[in-house]
């Protein structure tokens, strides 16, 4: 075993060994929160590696939409959005309104003035509709964030909490307890970065506007995610150029990345799942390149240099089309692993040859996928993990196992019994890999829509999905 093979099998085995229930945490973990799709063809590759992306096909429209439409109105009949309230019940609810400024909201959002007018008319339809109406309100914020979708960019998140938390059943909840702030806490997101945000909030003067609307607008930003991310996942803030491998929201490894450069090429914000690791992965070339930059007609013309640098090609008898793959190995634009997480968007995580570049302190240089460091370590440790084993013997064998396939340099795809949710967030202020809480530089401009968002007037009827287009991968590299 070679030094570097070596150190990847003990960096591997050791994480293995430390979480000996990793494994089974995966049970546990959240579905996919996008609609299933795949994508047709190979995925894209990022530029500084010599690799060129084709554009990712149109997200086909969903008739689960439509499906879930119709079922949240059947159950709303059941559990409905307006409901019975008492003056005592609504008095709890004004106090609540009052303190929501803790959690990153605005109380003038709620319509406080129209809440004190019916609680002094006394219980009726007035009382009930205008009670249920702001609570329903602070449901969907606490619960969804209240950032609208036009203002949340490049976005591609969906949010399953409104299905699982639904807000008549929330309020139902809150009315037989009588413990209105306990039921809107039961929608808050559970990661500790958002208590961390909070405690900062109330650690802030009130006269630090700058610095508490940044605070406000990160909280939402976790509200636009899951309430609760699962147990194990991985997790990435674009704007830090971390990667995290959680478990029980305990960092237990981290990586450096490089992701999209800023403008057309950004990273999107998803939440995806693994569905398994590949080992030394192939590129089949844009035809861009093949026809448009002359590789076809180079690598057919002179097959030394094909040979030298990993290339293969062939020309169609009947179409006269080329086709040209490059083959696993050091050299290859995903390096020696990526994941197997299939989506619209064609953005995943992979290796690189250009690992010079995580040295770099702005590393917003890709295409839009994210190249992680150590990602040899990363792939062994999910393969292991993969086959949830149960024993220290188990788990070496396991590690041992994912370091010959990745030596033999042959494309390897290893499945996972259990998925892995994976995010690509977008945070600028958040806890840092030390712990620390820090503020990030806002690499693609997207605090500006949400700071503005937060200061307009609370929009009703959002969107739930965004209507923005997928990252658009250009091909405009040379192989030269």
């Amino acid at each position: 075993m070679t030094t570097t093979f070596k150190s990847t099998f003990l960096a591997a085995t050791s994480l293995a060994l430390i979480v000996p229930g990793v494994a089974a945490a995966q049970q546990s973990a959240p579905a996919n929160l996008l609609p299933e799709s795949r994508i047709i063809g190979e995925y894209p590759v990022d530029p500084d590696d010599e690799a060129v992306a084709s554009p990712a096909p149109e997200r086909p429209k969903e008739a689960s939409d439509t499906v879930s439409t119709i079922a949240r109105e059947v159950v709303q009949q059941f559990t409905p959005e307006v409901q019975p309230w008492s003056t005592a019940q609504a008095e709890r609810l004004v106090a609540v309104i009052e303190g929501i400024g803790a959690e990153g909201l605005n109380p003038a959002d709620y319509n406080l003035s129209a809440l004190r007018n019916a609680i002094m008319a006394g219980p009726g339809e007035q009382l009930n509709q205008t009670a249920s109406r702001a609570f329903a309100w602070l449901v969907e914020d606490m619960r969804d964030g209240r950032t609208p979708m036009d203002s949340r960019r490049q976005w591609f998140v969906v949010d399953p909490d409104a299905d699982r938390y639904r807000t008549g059943d929330v309020m139902a909840q809150a009315l037989a307890s009588g413990d209105i702030a306990g039921a809107l806490q039961s929608v808050a997101p559970l990661h500790p970065d958002y208590a961390r945000l909070r405690e900062e909030l109330a650690a802030t003067p009130a006269d630090a506007t700058t610095r508490r609307k940044l605070i406000r607008a990160n909280m939402d930003r976790w509200r636009w995610l899951a309430r609760d991310l699962g147990s194990q996942y991985l997790i990435t803030n674009v704007p830090e150029y971390q990667l995290r491998l959680t478990v029980n929201d305990k960092i237990m490894r981290t990586y450096k990345t490089i992701v999209g450069k800023p403008g057309r090429t950004a990273t999107p914000q998803l939440a995806e799942t693994v569905e398994g690791v590949i080992f030394n992965p192939n590129w089949t070339v844009p035809q861009s390149i093949v026809k448009g930059e002359g590789l076809g007609a180079r690598v057919l013309g002179n097959p030394g240099w094909a040979r030298a640098n990993g290339y293969k090609g062939w020309r169609n008898k009947e179409t006269g089309f080329v086709t040209v793959v490059q083959q696993p190995g050091p050299g290859n634009s995903l390096g020696l692993m990526k994941l197997d997480m299939p989506n619209p968007h064609a953005i995943f995580l992979h290796d690189t040859p250009s690992r010079h570049l995580f040295n770099n302190a702005n590393r917003a240089l890709s295409h839009g996928c994210i190249r992680t460091e150590r990602a040899s370590e990363l792939a062994i440790t999910l393969a292991i993990l993969a086959k949830n084993p149960e024993t220290d013997e188990e788990r070496k064998a396991a590690a041992q196992d994912a370091v010959e396939i990745l030596k033999s340099g042959e494309y390897t795809r290893v499945p996972f019994e259990s998925r892995m949710p994976v995010y690509i967030t977008y945070f600028t202020m958040g806890t840092d890999i030390d712990g620390e809480l820090r503020t990030f530089r806002d690499i693609y401009d997207r605090d500006a829509p949400v700071l503005a968002a937060f200061d307009a007037p609370r929009e009703q009827y959002r969107a739930r999905r965004t209507s923005e287009e997928a990252v658009e991968i250009i091909d405009d590299m040379k192989t030269t």
